[in-house]
């Protein structure tokens, strides 16, 4: 939440707090979702997180590729105790439902057939996720709107070519990189009714396969995608831009973008990047923006570079190692209640891919 107020003569506002409002994040706590079964299925891989405030419950997706079961996400209640003398603490997380993923048919995925990582609420009442894909089973990443009672398939956006591999095979590689596909993805709605048109953007963990060089630079380049979806035809990819990692830490051994959430000021998102390597996880928060980013869409490869590119800004809100708490793989990343002050609640959580050494960790943030 960002707050303007004016008494008397008028603050200086910097360029830096033009483009970049302030935002403040306290950490409140940690908490461990104990490993359970759910209607048969084993809660983990938990890679993706968003909220149903009508509801007051949070649904939250398995990157399972229907090995462990079938494709799927979980509905969750989450309590929050405040008091006027202590900040917020996650009471308790319970798992209320599983419901499955079905394919244009209504059968279940079958396995290596989806690799679910990016889930977020519409305004309409639906779930949209985004697939990575299974590039070296030849299946192409995708993005589909699902109902959110039966699981069921209802549309799929269509993604530009270069991020689906490629036909010929005499071409050079081309699309996502195995596992490093659509793994964020958020909505951004100025208005709740169901009819109106809202924003969904998405955007590759790591570079694509025609992006990639031998060497990788300082700042590895993913490319973003902005889609409006409208009641009216299909969704419509209006715009495409350069995002650009931070610098991969010493000993990392993988560095990706995991997750995006849409701000309510219109081009503007919080953004997570994880790391790990032989110092264990890592993760940064970032406030990211919109100021006359370059489109990337006609750009065929980065290879050569990306100079006289404007990718889009950023700025470093906090680094998750500084919290002082061990942490696991952070991949999801919503909004939640809003607490008594009326400041925001931020949720992240963890992937523990189905590792018994790791946990399913859910990290709570009061946002102003």
């Amino acid at each position: 939440m960002i707050v303007l107020s004016a008494c008397g003569t008028m603050p200086q506002i910097t360029a830096e707090e033009r483009l970049f409002p302030p935002i403040s994040l306290e950490f409140l706590d940690e908490y461990v979702i104990k490993p359970q079964t759910v209607q048969d299925t084993p809660l983990g891989g938990l890679s993706a997180i968003t909220y149903d405030r009508q509801r007051d419950r949070f649904y939250a997706l398995s990157d399972d590729r229907s090995q462990q079961a079938p494709a799927r996400f979980y509905t969750l209640k989450i309590d929050l105790t405040t008091t006027d003398e202590q900040p917020a603490k996650i009471e308790g997380v319970t798992v209320e439902n599983v419901t499955l993923l079905k394919d244009q048919t209504g059968q279940t995925y079958s396995s290596q057939t989806i690799d679910p990582e990016g889930i977020a609420l519409s305004p309409r009442g639906t779930i949209f996720i985004s697939s990575e894909g299974v590039p070296k089973e030849g299946i192409n990443p995708f993005i589909g709107e699902f109902d959110p009672t039966t699981g069921q398939l209802q549309q799929e956006i269509r993604l530009p070519q270069r991020y689906l591999i490629a036909t010929d095979p005499e071409t050079e590689p081309q699309g996502v990189e195995n596992n490093l596909g659509f793994e964020p993805l958020t909505i951004s709605a100025t208005s709740t009714l169901k009819d109106d048109p809202f924003r969904i953007f998405t955007a590759t963990e790591a570079s694509l396969k025609q992006d990639t060089t031998s060497t990788p630079p300082v700042n590895i380049p993913v490319r973003l995608l902005h889609y409006v979806i409208s009641p009216v035809g299909p969704p419509v990819l209006v715009a495409e831009h350069l995002y650009l990692l931070d610098e991969t830490p010493k000993g990392a051994i993988a560095n990706g973008l995991t997750e995006l959430l849409a701000l309510p000021r219109e081009g503007s998102w919080l953004s997570l990047e994880r790391t790990f390597g032989m110092f264990g996880f890592g993760a940064k928060l970032f406030q990211v923006v919109n100021s006359a980013a370059s489109e990337t869409s006609t750009i065929s490869s980065f290879k050569e570079g990306i100079e006289g590119i404007k990718p889009l800004r950023k700025k470093r809100l906090l680094d998750l190692e500084t919290l002082e708490i061990e942490l696991d793989n952070l991949e999801g990343m919503t909004l939640g209640p809003r607490l008594r002050d009326g400041s925001e609640t931020l949720f992240l959580i963890s992937d523990d891919n189905f590792n018994a050494e790791q946990t399913t960790q859910l990290l709570l943030f009061n946002v102003q």
